[in-house]
């Protein structure tokens, strides 16, 4: 019987504050990952937002170059005109 009371003190006093601590080191880094990924999921949903627009690309491609045909036009009407 002593024996038993001598391996629960054992038990209580040495086996158990080594798996908290143990328990600790990995649940520390673990909470940290979990930070890390909300964190990304959250710019990822942010990023998502602000790619609405790049369908729209194409079309401001083609504006733009309409546009400086326009400039080339009225610069060598200017040309003519001095």
């Amino acid at each position: 019987m002593v024996l038993w009371w001598i391996g629960n003190l054992l038990l209580l006093l040495v086996i158990a504050p080594v798996v908290v601590l143990l328990l600790n080191r990995v649940l520390r880094p673990a909470f940290e990952i979990k930070a890390y990924a909300d964190d990304v999921l959250d710019h990822g949903v942010r990023l998502t937002g602000t790619l609405d627009s790049v369908s729209r690309l194409g079309k401001t491609k083609e504006l733009t170059g309409v546009a400086r045909q326009n400039v080339a036009r009225y610069g060598a009407a200017l040309e003519r005109l001095l």
